[in-house]
């Protein structure tokens, strides 16, 4: 059964891939994709008009030279230059909005294509089967090291704690449609966290599992610092938790300086008073320390206020190399036969796609 009410005709599937710095994995990977592409579409799963939309993060190498250079061989293969390094969450971002434009459903991987793109048949399969979001789930975690593994697993049991909705060794290997797409845009937030905003749509889901492989070619993007950094700002992003301990630590604080200055009072009234300069400096330095990490806790809410009442842009496009307009009007054509009717023939779709005069409305893939 096929995906919101469409035709027997296969899906337009866009494949975003976030690169920085990714010289070294990027020819490969687009090969292997490319391949992938082919297959699913000889096998009748997606459009021929399905294409890869590789997102340049501001790198600093000649990633862009190299998609520029696949592109001019192969018009599927598709690029976005941002203007400066956006981050791996706003590039994702600004290619799944763009690629939400001209396809039916999306799927998010990584350049180092450690994620395995067998799966992405089944995920297609998924979609025809009414999902609107499939996730891709590690099956384990033997080829990470101890620390790494221990960490995630750490992190994950953490934000369920914190009542966040998040799928368990899951990353942002995933398929969404068109229709998921088009309400993730709404979500205005400059604190992006995919992994948490996503579950938060409440479409129909479903998960697939895989061995995540090891990296070909290049180095990780993502140092401790970058994975603590990320994991703190998915903790502060959508839980409150956290300053909510600090409210529970000042209280218990309050309760045993109340004691302690108690105990205080009756020692000096019963003559037993010693003064120890000792037992002074420390329970300064104690409470200091405290307050200093209760401040940092609350200022780190605070900034995050900061930076979404600014309404920044969360990326600034510099180029975008797609210039073929039949993806979007392939994906058009996969109306049901009532809204194809109210849009015209195909002749007049493509006419008004060519004189830029198309009134394409998300209504009609609602």
């Amino acid at each position: 059964m096929q995906n919101n009410a469409y035709c027997d005709i296969p899906p337009v599937l866009a494949v975003v891939v976030p690169c920085y710095n990714e010289e070294d994995a990027l020819p490969e990977s687009i090969r292997q994709l490319i391949r992938k592409l082919d297959e699913m579409s000889g096998d009748g799963l997606i459009s021929s008009h399905s294409f890869l939309l590789f997102v340049d993060d501001g790198s600093q190498d000649s990633t862009w030279p190299i998609i520029e250079q696949y592109r001019a061989m192969d018009g599927r293969i598709c690029g976005m230059k941002l203007a400066r390094n956006a981050g791996h969450q706003n590039a994702l971002l600004a290619g799944l909005t763009s690629a939400a434009e001209w396809a039916d459903c999306v799927i998010s991987i990584d350049a180092d294509l450690q994620d395995d793109i067998e799966l992405m048949s089944e995920m297609v399969r998924r979609f025809l089967e009414g999902n609107d979001i499939v996730y891709g789930v590690r099956s384990e975690r033997e080829k990470d090291s101890w620390f790494k593994r221990t960490t995630a697993v750490t992190f994950y049991r953490l934000m369920a704690r914190f009542g966040v909705r998040i799928v368990f060794n899951h990353a942002d290997y995933r398929l969404m449609s068109r229709r998921a797409l088009l309400q993730l845009a709404e979500f205005r937030e400059v604190n992006l966290f995919l992994r948490g905003l996503v579950p938060l749509l409440g479409f129909r889901s479903a998960q697939v599992v895989y061995k995540r492989k090891e990296r070909q070619a290049g180095q990780s993007k993502y140092p401790f610092r970058k994975m603590l950094s990320f994991a703190w700002n998915g903790i502060t992003s959508f839980s409150v938790i956290p300053i909510r301990l600090v409210t529970l630590a000042g209280c218990t604080l309050f309760v045993i300086s109340v004691a302690a200055g108690i105990y205080a009072l009756y020692a000096k009234w019963t003559g037993r008073a010693v003064t120890g300069w000792t037992s002074l400096m420390v329970s300064l330095w104690f409470i200091g320390g405290v307050q200093l990490i209760c401040l940092g806790l609350v200022g780190e809410y605070i900034g995050k206020i900061y930076k979404e009442v600014k309404h920044r842009p969360l990326y600034i496009v510099e180029q975008v190399l797609k210039d073929d307009n039949s993806a979007k009007i392939a994906r058009d054509w996969r109306m049901p036969l009532s809204s194809r009717a109210a849009a015209g023939s195909f002749d007049e779709r493509m006419e008004k796609n060519e004189t830029g005069d198309s009134n394409d409305s998300g209504a009609l893939y609602q």
